[in-house]
């Protein structure tokens, strides 16, 4: 009797090992858009720091990433059985954070762009401060896409066991935040790479070639990323926000839907056109939110002067 139900656990362990590898391999994929967008987003938030601090600085995001699934993997599965209702309006707030975040980078940009433009920082900063203050921008960001891609995993597994979904969380959670973060360390040190090819004797016309390409590349790369990282905070941002409001998704797949007829090049635009849409949704809203969020802070300011 023993025999057989060892028999039967192994059984069913196995056929919860099952589901858990098809499942993560499905939310994988899905989740692949949201890995670039997070890619691109935390190389941005990383950079700018000193070259020897660049590494430290990348594991210190990536801890607050694994917190923030630490407490996005249970609050999920509770909200998931108790509230299932309340997921959609959370992603929406945090889609909205993420908009709002990119248009204040574009507005800070545009506004101090004589600053900007000066490669060195000041002598006089806190070096640690501003590490901390890095770290805690990205780490905040983070918890935006993790959440998303948290979501995404627990849509696919929703039907499955506790321990299927628990599994598949956790698995997704750990590959997801290795594969971010040991792609945004090998970026941020690409020209650490190049300039140690070029120093090196032994290495050859085709190592010096590489290295050369490699110093010329890492900023270029850098440059791109920043451009990307924003544009990923409008695309992820007004994704969700347009996702979340059903007539509004339902008109712009209405409006994609127009150009399929046209010859050639109506399947491309109807494919593309969502996206764009939800771009541009997520700048409008992130320039509301910044309204919002300014005229809140002049009238606090105003009521604390009087």
């Amino acid at each position: 009797m023993s025999g057989a139900s060892l028999l039967t656990l192994l059984d069913d362990i196995a056929a919860v090992l099952d589901d858990v590898a098809l499942m993560s391999k499905v939310a994988a994929r899905k989740t692949a858009g949201v890995l670039g967008d997070d890619l691109a987003l935390n190389v941005q938030q990383v950079t700018g720091v000193a070259a020897d601090r660049e590494l430290p600085v990348v594991w210190g995001v990536a801890k607050g990433s694994l917190v923030n699934k630490a407490i996005l993997v249970p609050a999920a599965l509770l909200i998931s059985a108790l509230a299932p209702f309340l997921v959609t309006p959370l992603l929406m707030l945090g889609g909205l954070y993420l908009c709002f975040e990119g248009v204040e980078k574009l507005w800070h940009s545009w506004c101090h762009k004589k600053e900007e433009a000066e490669e060195d920082l000041p002598a006089d900063i806190d070096l640690k401060a501003y590490e901390k203050e890095k770290i805690k921008g990205a780490v905040r960001t983070d918890f935006i896409l993790s959440a998303e891609i948290i979501a995404i995993t627990l849509g696919i597994v929703a039907d499955a066991s506790f321990m299927t979904q628990l599994v598949t969380l956790c698995i997704i959670a750990v590959v997801m935040t290795a594969g971010v973060y040991g792609l945004v360390a090998a970026i941020v040190k690409l020209d650490d790479a190049g300039f140690y090819l070029v120093s090196r004797k032994n290495v050859g016309e085709f190592g010096k070639w590489l290295g050369n390409l490699l110093l010329a590349a890492a900023p270029v790369l850098m440059k791109l990323l920043a451009v990307v990282g924003t544009l990923a905070m409008f695309m992820v941002g007004g994704g969700i926000l347009v996702h979340g409001i059903r007539s509004v998704s339902a008109y712009f797949a209405y409006l994609a839907g127009t150009f399929f007829g046209v010859a050639f090049i109506g399947p491309v635009i109807a494919y593309i056109l969502p996206t764009l849409l939800a771009i541009l949704f997520g700048v409008v809203a992130g320039i509301a939110a910044l309204l919002l969020v300014l005229l809140l802070n002049r009238l606090r300011r105003g009521s604390q002067t009087h």
